[in-house]
């Protein structure tokens, strides 16, 4: 039984760290540096089409000294902006403040914000804006619902997509088919700044929200597996259709995270690497099925610990039976002698 009590010990201290290795993915607490090159903030100098810009836009995109309007509240419109500086950082997290209004009543306006991280930068097309089949990360401000039986979800709807080329965005099923994870969350005029963060570090990547002006962020999106070359730029887009708002961008902030890396991740060549995800099933299987049951959500810290929880209890179980039944053989064998 002292072995076993030493079995159980080092389980739970194995418990422990494996624990703080899930709150560590979730407040790693990394160092971080504003990198101005990347970054769009008021007045918002450096921006034009001259060689010295650092951000350069296009279509219905008007920069005054206190926003960017990537679209006026008008039907059939699109306009985008876009770093000029390729981004060379492997850990990076990206502040966004956003805001979305016009005078369109509940469910009669949209189309949306696009936040980009790409291979290619102004090339319009029918994504919010930007050209399909792109190579990278997009995250979605949706705020018009399109896909009239996809009710289990209420929208402004905020998910992710990361694409190597091949795949287009499905606009009439809301991008269900490519998406990898997302949350509804109430960001068309309100009267207070709305905020999203997007982080990416070590192959993770979280996306947070903070839109009911508490001053905290709300974790909207969360999974691993996620491969993101350095040298893309990042942008923003928007378009209206025949519904329209009001999508400003007020900041775009960069920060750099300050993260160590093994020294084979630091001698591979990050601007080879292909976007991809590594998913526990494909993400064209995130469809609704008929009987109405909705895919499940990518596993976050707390549901990582649960299943490593249920591990641990399941073995230590395992060991108690099998120490009794240890037990009651020897007392067995003894009374045949």
């Amino acid at each position: 039984m002292k072995k076993f009590g030493s079995f159980l010990s080092s389980a739970l201290v194995l418990l422990t760290v494996e624990l703080c290795l899930v709150c560590g993915d979730i407040t790693d607490g990394n160092t971080e540096h504003l990198k101005r090159e990347h970054s769009l903030m008021k007045p918002y100098q450096g921006v034009g089409s001259n060689p010295s810009s650092q951000w350069d836009f296009w279509g219905s995109t008007l920069v005054t000294s206190s926003y960017v309007r990537l679209t006026p509240d008008e039907r059939s419109k699109q306009g985008s902006i876009w770093n000029t500086v390729p981004c060379h950082l492997k850990d990076w997290e990206m502040h966004v403040q956003f805001k979305v209004h016009g005078s369109g009543k509940k469910n009669l306006h949209g189309d949306g914000i696009a936040i980009w991280y790409t291979k290619d930068r102004l090339h319009p097309g029918p994504v919010f804006g930007n050209k399909d089949q792109y190579l990278g990360l997009a995250i979605f401000l949706d705020t018009f619902r399109n896909d009239l039986h996809g009710m289990d979800r209420s929208f402004p709807y905020i998910s992710a997509m990361v694409n190597n080329g091949s795949v287009s965005y499905d606009h009439g099923k809301d991008g269900r088919s490519s998406e990898l994870g997302g949350c509804s969350a109430e960001i068309r005029n309100r009267d207070h700044d709305t905020y999203l963060a997007i982080r990416y570090s070590k192959g993770r990547l979280t996306v947070m929200v903070d839109v009911d002006d508490k001053n905290e962020w709300r974790e909207c999106i969360d999974i691993g597996g996620v491969r993101l070359p350095t040298g893309y730029y990042f942008g923003a887009s928007a378009a209206t259709g025949d519904l329209s708002d009001n999508h400003d961008i007020i900041s775009m902030k960069l920060y750099q995270l300050m993260v160590e890396h093994t020294p084979e991740e630091e001698n591979l060549d990050w601007t080879k690497i292909e976007p991809s995800v590594s998913l526990l099933k494909s993400p064209k299987d995130n469809i609704d099925d008929p009987t109405g049951n909705f895919r499940g959500t990518p596993l976050t810290g707390w549901k990582v610990f649960l299943l490593l929880l249920c591990a641990l209890l399941g073995i230590v179980v395992c060991a108690v039976v099998g120490a009794v039944v240890f037990q009651k053989r020897q007392e067995r064998n003894k009374r045949f002698y």
